[in-house]
């Protein structure tokens, strides 16, 4: 497990990081297809659950979103949001007019899915748009896999104290805390060589940045193993041996894109 992990990782960071460097309309119809194939694993989970939300609408609803977000920014996420749910509201109307049982069931299925992949997810795009944002992406999102990647093996030596038991019971605190060094190693460092670049980065910002992503990053992980709890299953796909699903895989990229994006702008520019 751990050798197959190690292999689609080496193979994944690398091209998502070429994305991430390239930037633009190739960065954003990537987040396009990877938000996408989450939205239909989300889809496909909720839909073994014994619910039927539009796979249609909810995948083509996330990725409008990442589009218009790229098209219009900050303002064109929010914006597209709100016509999804509005337009939604009137799809569920409609729907039980025609005969549906559960039509606002589904409609918080869909809503759910639209925040944690659409809107949550989107904050990617304008990140990555900033001035230098390829130099802050480059420090928020490995610090959140570094922290994982820390906390995997300190909890797997010394973990003793379930961090939450029903939830994930793998996880402890020490591999929590044992986590966080490792996401402030790394977003100190790289800011600390940035700085030489980009003015606005100072190993300070990259220690704030590191410390919030370090405590904060794991709770996208833990809200996604809730969502599989909640629907019974242990993965949500196999697409990638050792690691699961897209959903699997982002859990924390995209928490940690939503705050690293308001930490840098309303503290760090």
């Amino acid at each position: 497990m751990l050798v197959e992990r190690i292999i689609v990782g080496a193979i994944i960071l690398p091209f998502f990081g070429l994305m991430i460097y390239l930037g633009g309309w190739i960065f954003t119809l990537t987040m396009v297809i990877i938000l996408g194939i989450a939205g239909w694993e989300y889809w496909r989970m909720v839909h073994q659950g014994g619910f039927s939300p539009s796979g249609i609408l909810l995948v083509g609803g996330i990725a409008g979103m990442v589009l218009m977000t790229h098209l219009w920014g900050p303002s064109g996420m929010d914006f597209s949001f709100s016509l999804m749910v509005l337009m939604l509201m009137g799809i569920s109307v409609s729907g039980y007019e025609r005969g549906q049982d559960q039509p606002v069931t589904e409609f918080a299925i869909i809503t759910l899915g639209f925040v944690y992949l659409g809107w949550m997810g989107s904050h990617l795009i304008p990140l990555r748009a900033m001035p230098d944002g390829v130099w802050w992406i480059g420090i928020c999102l490995p610090a959140a896999w570094f922290a994982d990647i820390g906390a995997f093996f300190v909890g797997s030596q010394v973990g003793k104290h379930r961090l939450a038991p029903r939830v994930s019971p793998r996880k402890s605190w020490e591999g929590y805390l044992g986590g966080l060094p490792f996401a402030v190693a790394w977003s100190t460092g790289l800011a600390w060589y940035a700085q030489a670049y980009v003015p606005a980065i100072s190993p300070l910002k990259g220690a704030i940045l590191g410390i919030v992503i370090g405590l904060t990053a794991p709770l996208g992980d833990l809200f996604e193993s809730l969502l599989k709890r909640q629907f019974g299953i242990k993965d949500t796909s196999h697409i990638f041996p050792g690691h699961g699903g897209m959903m699997d895989r982002i859990d924390t990229t995209v928490w940690t894109g939503v705050i690293s994006y308001y930490l840098i702008v309303l503290f760090m520019r």
